[in-house]
């Protein structure tokens, strides 16, 4: 079967089926970055996971692909110099966190998947959603992972300073939604298995702030074990080359993520 692209409760997407399935089958949703890849077919064509036995559905985040604001980069890139939390990385991640129950319910509707607990990976601000949708505890969730995640927003807004070209303004509001934003103590529903793919070469603070929330779910799960950090030599923060609209080919550093990502999807055998 092709891949498949549509949309879902308005989010586009795009759906890569298992190799084999007899029927229903898993599902697996990832959010992609906001950096390259920044759509969700560019985003498929960096980590495809072909080897795991469930649908890959690849959904379009807010504010890009498809969703791109009137202007393009030019519009994006304004609204973070207005105020890169306020005005973009918060009303991005809530929108995508908040639409994410009614695209599962159409997704469900539109592919032969099954009706159990679900596997999620974020990337990037896509990893701030992956923690979000997993902090409310309203969609059974089977396994997590997460790739050079924006654990902690303040974090990310650090990032985009460049992009600003001046010091990030925090105000009585920012601070209230960095905390909302801010995933590092790993409070969250349950013990699902939770990996996290660290680039050797990220930026420290993402690196300090995956840390920060592996160190917190060891010290809190059962079982300890079913939480890994694993780190990618050579692997900065993107997956993809510039400008990562477009399926491209794979960078030998996202085929070691994509190598450990299925690894960690797949089932063991019986």
């Amino acid at each position: 079967m092709d891949t498949i692209t549509g949309t879902a409760a308005g989010v586009p997407f795009t759906a890569l089926p298992p190799g084999r399935a007899d029927g229903p089958a898993p599902l697996l949703v990832t959010w992609h970055m906001l950096s390259a890849p920044r759509t969700d077919a560019a985003f498929a064509a960096a980590l495809p996971m072909t080897g795991v036995p469930a649908w890959r559905v690849h959904l379009g985040m807010p504010m890009s692909g498809a969703r791109t604001p009137a202007g393009g980069f030019d519009a994006v890139f304004d609204l973070v110099r207005r105020d890169a939390l306020l005005a973009f990385l918060a009303p991005v991640a809530r929108q995508a966190a908040a639409e994410f129950p009614a695209a599962l319910s159409a997704l469900r509707r539109q592919l032969p998947v099954d009706d159990g607990p679900i596997a999620i990976l974020g990337a990037s601000l896509g990893g701030t959603v992956a923690l979000r949708v997993l902090a409310t505890g309203e969609i059974p969730v089977s396994a997590v992972a997460l790739v050079n995640p924006a654990v902690r927003v303040r974090t990310a807004v650090a990032m985009t300073q460049g992009i600003a070209g001046k010091p990030y303004e925090w105000t009585a509001e920012a601070e209230e939604v960095a905390r909302e934003l801010d995933f590092a103590a790993g409070e969250f529903p349950g013990e699902p298995p939770l990996l996290l793919v660290s680039g050797e070469q990220d930026h420290p603070g993402l690196r300090a702030d995956a840390a920060a929330l592996v160190g917190a779910l060891r010290a809190r799960y059962a079982n300890p074990e079913t939480v890994e950090l694993v780190t990618v030599p050579d692997l900065a923060h993107p997956l993809a080359e510039e400008p990562g609209l477009e399926p491209a080919p794979q960078l030998p550093t996202a085929k070691a993520v994509d190598e450990i990502l299925t690894r960690w999807f797949t089932p063991p055998s019986p």
